[in-house]
């Protein structure tokens, strides 16, 4: 199996240079990786401080890191923090956080990479966000006797490491110091295969959804459209996702606002949904507070702002589960809002728990969306009772963060 690891990372090496011209996402991800070692040098040219690697496979994993990123670095002021992302739609868009003193691409898993990378930032500690198994790096970083988390982490059975032939895999989650995991079907699958340093800490992802809440940004000219209505919001939606929705749309507006914030941002991504509208739709970049009122669909064309859009919403949508899979839904669930999404949510614990509880309805189409709102928008009492709910959920699975750093601050102290 390493052998087919790593002819695989070879394979993945040449198609990222074969997809570099004809994808932006992918010569990011090239581009930012070239003359790394070189950067990565020279950043951490006569550092004597002690560091702390923290790595994310892109965006939706560094939200739930930040929470113990923070926790750290309040904790331990004289550490230097170092986040690394696998993918551009991470590194671009946090490159400037200034809660980490470096930000890096992951130089690709090979054993020269990882010898050079550990080489050149020496990190005491090594924290893995929810997903990402390297080999080579969880090797030298075991070998070195580095402590290795992987926190936020969930697991299921159809996944290789489960399997007859999965052994390779397998030993890599052994070199892991703890495990931390959101549930316990996570925490039981990884018992069935002998993996015993493991426990149940929960989801990262509550704590940072209620830290957001708590700091919620006003958008005026969000205020402006709204005109005292009942506001829809959607969320991370693609073109299927909009699709489903126009019904809604056009039956229901203007007596609810609807605001949609697109998962890609792009020109064309925003031409395509705004072509799709039609009038009374109107791009946030091209309104003013004067003018916003006017229109009955508000299309976001920036990034940044989602988090504090969900705390105008009455109602709200969740992109993504007619595709690969549904967008992060804690952040609109930590404001008890009514939740909508496609049907591909049950590798998401906290989405199967919504539903569970009553306060996230799943849909197949339009007709099935046009349904279950009418149910949720007419019942007498219903989404007040979902709201404090949802709320109530939401505080009961926070947490996650200090019992991990209840753990973090003992191991430092063991190992110094």
């Amino acid at each position: 199996m390493k052998l087919l690891y790593d002819i695989g990372l070879k394979a993945y090496q040449a198609a990222i240079a074969l997809a570099s011209p004809f994808s932006e996402k992918v010569r990011l991800m090239q581009q930012g990786r070239v003359g790394q070692f070189e950067k990565l040098e020279k950043a951490f040219e006569g550092n004597q401080a002690p560091v702390v690697w923290f790595h994310c496979a892109s965006l939706g994993e560094f939200e739930q890191g930040r929470p113990l990123m923070e926790a750290f670095r309040e904790a331990y002021p004289k550490y230097k923090i170092l986040l690394t992302f696998f993918s551009p739609s991470g590194y671009e868009i946090r490159r400037n956080y200034t809660g980490a003193d470096y930000i890096f691409y992951l130089p690709l898993d090979s054993a020269a990479n990882a010898t050079r990378f550990l080489d050149i930032t020496k990190p005491e500690l090594a924290v893995f966000v929810k997903y990402e198994f390297w080999h080579y790096y969880l090797q030298q970083l075991q070998q070195r006797n580095i402590p290795i988390l992987s926190v936020s982490a969930i697991f299921r059975q159809e996944q290789v490491f489960f399997k007859p032939y999965g052994e390779f895999n397998r030993s890599m989650l052994r070199r892991f110091t703890h495990i931390y995991t959101q549930n316990n079907t996570s925490l039981k699958l990884l018992q069935s295969i002998s993996i015993t340093q493991a426990s149940i800490a929960g989801d990262t992802r509550f704590d940072r959804v209620l830290q957001t809440a708590a700091s919620i940004k006003t958008i005026s000219l969000v205020e402006a459209f709204a005109a005292g209505r009942e506001v829809f919001m959607i969320g991370s939606s693609w073109p299927a996702d909009i699709e489903v929705l126009l019904p809604l749309i056009q039956k229901y507006s203007p007596s609810i606002k609807f605001i949609i914030a697109p998962h890609e941002v792009n020109e064309p991504s925003i031409n395509q949904v705004m072509q799709t509208l039609g009038i009374g739709a109107v791009r946030f970049s091209k309104t003013s507070e004067t003018d916003a009122a006017k229109y009955n669909v508000l299309v976001i064309d920036n990034i940044g702002m989602l988090s504090s859009l969900y705390s105008y919403g009455t109602y709200a949508y969740i992109g993504g589960a007619f595709g690969k899979g549904l967008h992060n839904t804690l952040e609109a669930a930590v404001f008890g809002l009514p939740l909508f999404f496609g049907p591909k949510y049950n590798k998401f614990q906290e989405a199967k728990d919504l539903v569970a509880i009553g306060c996230a309805f799943p849909v197949n189409d339009s007709q099935e969306l046009l349904k279950k709102f009418e149910e949720v928008h007419t019942t007498p009492g219903m989404r007040q009772s979902i709201t404090s709910k949802e709320k109530t959920y939401v505080q009961e699975q926070a947490g996650a963060t200090a019992k991990i750093m209840a753990d973090i601050s003992a191991l430092l102290k063991k190992n110094s």
